[in-house]
This record gives C-alpha cells, sequence and structure tokens, in this order.
C-alpha cells in the first residue's frame, strides 16, 4: 500500500457524512504529503521522511492561497501533520501496519495572533459610512456577530416585521471557489435573534429598495428571496461581500480588520457593556460560554483603563486625573 493509497483510503472514512467544507479540508490539508511521500510505500515512510516533509512545507509548501512555492504557515503544516498521523493510525487500526511514523515527530510551534477588534468609535464611524449603502442592513448584521455564511444565507421569511426578530437558520458558504447552502455550524447556532430598531429600518428600507429593483428590472429579475443580493435579485458571493465590505472600511478610513473579527467586534462590545457572558453565546450560536471567552471576546489597550479604575476604588487609591 502506498502513501496515497493509505491517504485514499483515510479520506474516505474520515469524511464519511461529513460537511463538504470539512471533507475540502481535510483533502487540501493532506496534498502536500501525498506529493511528496504518495509514491512510497507507507510502511517503509520513516520519522525522517516526516521531518523533511514537514520542513519542505515550512520553506515552499503552499500551492493555493497565495504565491506557490512560498512556505506554509505553522498551522497548516501542524494540521496536515495531524490528518497524515490520523490516516497511518487508521491503518494501525485496521492491521495494515504496525507503526505510525508522524507520531514523535515535532510540530512547528505556533502562537496564534491577538484578534484585531474595533472600539465604539470605529464601528460608529463605519456604519456612518455604510448607512448609504444597499446592502447597510447585512454590513450592521455582521457587526452585530453574525456569521458571514449566516448573513449570506439570510432569507426574507426569517425576518418577522412585527415581531422584529430574525431567525438563523441557512448558511451560505464557499467550498472550493462554489458556494453551498446548508445548516448553520452547529446546532446551536441556529437561532431566532430579537433586533432593534436600527436593524428593522436597515431590513425594511433593503425590501423597499428590492422591491423596485424588481419593478424596474423586470422580467430580467430574479426573485431568490435572499436579503444579501444584488440589483437583479441574485445571491451575492460570500466572497464578494468580504470584498464589499473592505471597500466600505477604507472609505471610512478605520482600521482594517477581518469580516470575520467583526464578528469578534459585535461581541467584545457586548461583553464590556456588561452583558453576561452565557447570553453573548446564545446570541452568537456558540456551544458553551467558555469557548465565547477564550476565542471571540477580546479586551483593546484602552480597555485596560476599566481594570484600573476598579482597582483605584477598590484599593481607595483615588482615580487618576
Amino acid at each position: 500500500m502506498t502513501v496515497a493509497e493509505l491517504i485514499g483510503g483515510y479520506l474516505k472514512s474520515a469524511t464519511f457524512e461529513r460537511e463538504k467544507a470539512t471533507a475540502r479540508s481535510y483533502s487540501d490539508a493532506l496534498r502536500c504529503p501525498r506529493e511528496r511521500l504518495g509514491q512510497m510505500r507507507a510502511r517503509d515512510v520513516t520519522r525522517a521522511d516526516v521531518e523533511g516533509l514537514r520542513d519542505w512545507m515550512l520553506r515552499e509548501g503552499r500551492k493555493v492561497g497565495g504565491k506557490p512555492g512560498t512556505p506554509l504557515g505553522a498551522r497548516s503544516v501542524i494540521f496536515a501533520l495531524g490528518r497524515l498521523q490520523a490516516a497511518f493510525a487508521l491503518a494501525i487500526e485496521d492491521g495494515q501496519l504496525l507503526r505510525n511514523p508522524v507520531e514523535n515527530v515535532k510540530r512547528p510551534s505556533y502562537v496564534p495572533r491577538p484578534k484585531a477588534t474595533w472600539t465604539e468609535g470605529e464601528v460608529r464611524s463605519f456604519l456612518a459610512e455604510a448607512a448609504s449603502h444597499r446592502l447597510h442592513a447585512a454590513f450592521r448584521l455582521s457587526l452585530y456577530g453574525l456569521r458571514r455564511s449566516e448573513v449570506c444565507g439570510l432569507r426574507w421569511e426569517a425576518y418577522d416585521r412585527k415581531e422584529k426578530t430574525l431567525a438563523v437558520t441557512l448558511a451560505r458558504v464557499l467550498v472550493a471557489g462554489d458556494v453551498d447552502e446548508k445548516t448553520p455550524k452547529t446546532a446551536n447556532s441556529v437561532r431566532v435573534l430579537p433586533l432593534d430598531d436600527a436593524v428593522v429600518a436597515a431590513l425594511d428600507e433593503l425590501r423597499k429598495r428590492q422591491m423596485a429593483e424588481g419593478a424596474a428590472a423586470a422580467p430580467a429579475y430574479r426573485a431568490s428571496g435572499y436579503i444579501v443580493a444584488d440589483e437583479l435579485g441574485v445571491p451575492v458571493n460570500p466572497e464578494w461581500y468580504s470584498d464589499e465590505f473592505h471597500r466600505v472600511r477604507e472609505r471610512a478610513r478605520v482600521r482594517r480588520i477581518t469580516l470575520r473579527n467583526s464578528r469578534h467586534t459585535g461581541l467584545s462590545l457586548m461583553e464590556k457593556a456588561g452583558v453576561p457572558v452565557s447570553i453573548i453565546s446564545a446570541w452568537a450560536g456558540h456551544y458553551s460560554a467558555a469557548f465565547t471567552m477564550a476565542t471571540y471576546v477580546r479586551a483593546n489597550p484602552e480597555d485596560l483603563a476599566a481594570g484600573r479604575d476598579a482597582l483605584a476604588s477598590i484599593y481607595g487609591t483615588g482615580r487618576p486625573s
């Protein structure tokens, strides 16, 4: 059995009934191992071979997502080695091999970079610029903590104007350049969110605008039912939505953050406003409050002043002028 055959068998088993995006990520992670070791007999692979693969990936292993031939990030290399180790482990479990050459290979060090988030002032500056944009409502929802896939998956039937609620039940994600519609990321992601007057007004304005666009473009208009659609009613590509977010951000002249970090921004600002983390977790569609705090809620340097003021009050030292 070659390494390529071992990887093929593993992918068939490991991706059974998994989401397309997950299956694709596994396949992509094993692209470099397949390329470098695929022709070798699996039983002949040594730890030195895997270490050579690791070093090559760190040096020039990139194929997609950047300039080919440039280094892969440590996180990608760690994930690739983890999938390869799992492939060998499955073969051992099936009685096809006796040892796992990946098991004792040292992984590169990886320290996650802190997530950049906006301050309240930056959020207001962005929303002021976005107010005249036809997708103002969508950008506001992104800053309210919805995932890109959830915003792009929203349909008008999910919006209850009378109750001022929005049901998050669908997601539109990119898988190898193609858009896939599915249920949200986790069971907890299916939720009904209450809306404030600003979001309601923005959604109402967008619906009126779409109705006018439909009347003007008929019969070319496609009534897809999606909230985030273009002038002809076609649901937008999620990647275009990210790009448009940055175009608005540049006009607003605020710091560059990723669209994903607009979600981090919204949840962090909720926490700073005193919203209990259990509520923030439910709002975000997370499976636990601990995950929300560890992964999404961030303190900016200026937020540390709150800690200073609290200590000054406790210790009676007085607040600095």
